[in-house]
C-alpha cells in the first residue's frame, strides 16, 4: 500500500512538471492604487505657477480617488455599456439608458467633488485652473463620463443669459448632488445637461438645421416652444435638460429642454437608437426626433449662434483638458512598463533610443498640460482684457493643437508596451479610441483653424494679445525667437490674400501653438523647456518621437514624467 501511494505521488508530481510549461518572469507590476496628483511632478508645478495653489490639498486627496477606487470602476464603465430601451414592459414609451453602477460611481464621485462647477459656485483667483487640474485626472481614468460632466459646466453661462430661467434651474445645475434617477427636474435636487445640436443635413453647419420652434403663447426669450425635429447627434441622453438649437421666424435660436415637461409628463424628445462609436463607449450618444417637445428660449431669438458659443468655448477648452489627460496617462503606463520590463539584458527605460522616445513623449504631454492650465488662468482672469482677449484665441489654438496630437502620441506610447499595449486588459487601447473624439467633437481641426482667423478678423485685438503672450519671454530662448519671427512674417505677408491666409491656415495655428506652448514651459523647469526647444522649434523638426538630439538630458525627463508610486 505504502509503495502504490509514493508511486501515485511519483506519478502527479511528474504530471505537474509536464503541465508546469513555463516560469512567469519579466512582468511589469499593475500600476494601481496611486495618486495622480503626487505622481505627477509637472502638474504640481503647473497648479502652482498658474495660481491654483490654495486647491492643493483637495487635488491631492482627489488624485488619491481617482488613481484609487475610480480607476476599476472606469474599466468597468466600459466592460459594461449603456443600453437603450424605447419602452417599458407594458408598452409605455420610455426612452431610458441603463448605466453599470460603475458609470453612477464615477459621475457621483466627479459630482459630489464639484467637478461639474466649482468655478461657478466658487469664483476665485485660480478656481478654473484648480477645477482643470481636477478634471485632468478624472479624464485618465475614463473619459465617457466627463462628456456629461462638461456640457454641465459649459451649460452655465448659456443659461445665466436668461434670467427667470436661470433661476429655475441653475440651483440644480451647480449642487454637488448626482441624481440618475428617471423623475422630473424639479423633484431633484442635482441635475445634469446635455447638448442636442447637429443634424444629418447640416454637421458643424447649424445654420442649415430644419428644427422649427413655435411659441406656445408668446415668442420671446424666457418663453415656453414646442420644437419639431431631429438632432442626429444627441450626447448623453439620460441629462436631465439639453441645449439645442431650432428656427423660429427670426432665425436659428437656442433653447433649453428638459426631459420631462412642467406638468410632470414625459417631453416627446424620442430616442431613435444609441451612436456606434469608434471610442467613448462608457458615454451613451443618441439620435433623437422632438415632436412638439416642450423648451424654453434662451437669449434672443434668432440669436441662437451667439447664445450657445458661450457654452461652446467652455467645451472646447474641455477638449484640451481631456486630451492632455489621456496623454499623460499614456506616457504614465509607458514609462512604468519601461521601467520594469527587461530586453537583451536591462530595463527598457536604460535603453538610449528607448529613452529618446519616452522623453519626446513626456515632452509633449506637458506642454500639453501646461498650455491648457496656461488657459485656464486666462478664463479665471475675464476681467482682464489683455486675458479675456488672449482667452478668446487661444482656446481655438488649443483645441485644435492639442487634440490633433493626442491619438498619435499615444499610438506611441502604446508601442513602447509592444503587443501588450493592443491588448485590452492595458488601458491603452481605450485611450487611443478615446483620442479621436476631442478633435472631432465641437469643432474638427479645419474648424478650429477658421475660427481663428475669425476672431482675427472680428476682433483684430486678439491678434494683439496673442501677440504680447508670445513675446513676453523675447531673448531667453533663441529658437522661440526665430520661430515668431517666422509666425510674424506669414501673418504680414498673408494678411492682404485672405483665400491664401485660409488655405495656409493650419501652419499658422500651429506655430502660434508652438510658440505658446514654448512660452509656457519657459515659465517652469528649464530642462522641458530646453528640450521642447530642442525637439519642436528647430528649423525642419521631426515627424516622429524620439528623434531629440543628443544635448538633451532625457534621465531628468524621465524621472519627472514616471509615475512615483
Amino acid at each position: 500500500m505504502t509503495s502504490q501511494f509514493r508511486a501515485t505521488s511519483q506519478s502527479s508530481s511528474e504530471q505537474r512538471a509536464i503541465e508546469q510549461t513555463h516560469e512567469v518572469f519579466n512582468q511589469v507590476p499593475e500600476l494601481n492604487n496611486w495618486n495622480l496628483y503626487s505622481s505627477d511632478k509637472a502638474l504640481q508645478d503647473a497648479l502652482h505657477r498658474e495660481g491654483g495653489s490654495w486647491g492643493e490639498a483637495e487635488t491631492q486627496k482627489y488624485g488619491a480617488i481617482a488613481g484609487g477606487e475610480l480607476f476599476e470602476a472606469g474599466f468597468l464603465a466600459n466592460e459594461n455599456l449603456p443600453v437603450f430601451h424605447s419602452h417599458d414592459r407594458f408598452g409605455h414609451r420610455v426612452d431610458l439608458v441603463k448605466f453599470h453602477p460603475a458609470y453612477h460611481q464615477l459621475m457621483d464621485s466627479a459630482i459630489s467633488h464639484g467637478l461639474h462647477a466649482s468655478p461657478w459656485t466658487q469664483p476665485q483667483s485660480g478656481a478654473h485652473v484648480v477645477r482643470a487640474a481636477q478634471m485632468y485626472m478624472q479624464n485618465q481614468v475614463e473619459a465617457g463620463h466627463c462628456c456629461p460632466l462638461t456640457m454641465t459646466f459649459a451649460a452655465v453661462p448659456a443659461i445665466q443669459l436668461q434670467p427667470d430661467v436661470a433661476e429655475l434651474w441653475l440651483p440644480k445645475v451647480t449642487a454637488n448632488v448626482y441624481d440618475p434617477s428617471n423623475k422630473p427636474w424639479f423633484e431633484k435636487q442635482g441635475v445634469t445637461i446635455g447638448m442636442a445640436m447637429t443634424e444629418k443635413q447640416g454637421g458643424t453647419d447649424v445654420r442649415a438645421n430644419t428644427s422649427r420652434a413655435t411659441p406656445r403663447n408668446k415668442p420671446g426669450p424666457g418663453q415656453l416652444y414646442d420644437i419639431v425635429g431631429h438632432k442626429w447627434f444627441c450626447s448623453a441622453p439620460m441629462c436631465d435638460a439639453f441645449l439645442t438649437l431650432a428656427q423660429t421666424e427670426k432665425g436659428l435660436s437656442c433653447f433649453l429642454m428638459p426631459r420631462w415637461r412642467q406638468d410632470g409628463s414625459k417631453n416627446t424628445m424620442e430616442v431613435q437608437r444609441l451612436k456606434d462609436k469608434l471610442g467613448n463607449k462608457a458615454n451613451a450618444s443618441s439620435e433623437v426626433e422632438f415632436r412638439n417637445a416642450e423648451a424654453w428660449m434662451l437669449g434672443e431669438e434668432g440669436r441662437g449662434v451667439a447664445t450657445i458659443i458661450t457654452m461652446v468655448a467652455m467645451t472646447r477648452f474641455d477638449c484640451m483638458v481631456g486630451s492632455s489627460a489621456l496623454m499623460r496617462q499614456a506616457v504614465a503606463q509607458a514609462t512604468h512598463h519601461c521601467q520594469y520590463r527587461e530586453v537583451f539584458g536591462k530595463p527598457l527605460a536604460q535603453q538610449p533610443l528607448m529613452q529618446n522616445v519616452l522623453a519626446d513623449l513626456a515632452i509633449e504631454s506637458e506642454a500639453a498640460m501646461a498650455m491648457t492650465l496656461r488657459v485656464a488662468r486666462a478664463l479665471d482672469n475675464q476681467h482682464d482684457k489683455q486675458e479675456q482677449l488672449f482667452s478668446r484665441i487661444a482656446v481655438a489654438i488649443g483645441k485644435y493643437w492639442i487634440c490633433k496630437r493626442a491619438p498619435a502620441h499615444i499610438n506611441e506610447s502604446q508601442e513602447c508596451l509592444g503587443g501588450a499595449g493592443y491588448v485590452e486588459e492595458t488601458i491603452l487601447p481605450r485611450l487611443y479610441r478615446e483620442a479621436p473624439v476631442n478633435s472631432i467633437w465641437e469643432g474638427s481641426g479645419n474648424v478650429q483653424c477658421l475660427d481663428v482667423l475669425r476672431a482675427l478678423n472680428r476682433q483684430p485685438e486678439t491678434l494683439e494679445a496673442l501677440f504680447t503672450e508670445l513675446n513676453r519671454n523675447r531673448g531667453i530662448e533663441s529658437r522661440l525667437d526665430r520661430r515668431l519671427d517666422r509666425l510674424t512674417s506669414s501673418m504680414n505677408r498673408l494678411a492682404s490674400n485672405p483665400a491664401e491666409l485660409e488655405f495656409g491656415a493650419r501652419g499658422i495655428v500651429e506655430d502660434m501653438a508652438l510658440c505658446l506652448q514654448a512660452n509656457v514651459l519657459l515659465d517652469g523647469n528649464s530642462q522641458v523647456a530646453e528640450a521642447f526647444a530642442a525637439g519642436r522649434l528647430g528649423e525642419q523638426p521631426s515627424l516622429t518621437y524620439g528623434t531629440l538630439p543628443s544635448s538633451v538630458k532625457v534621465s531628468d525627463l524621465l524621472q519627472r514624467a514616471t509615475p512615483a508610486l
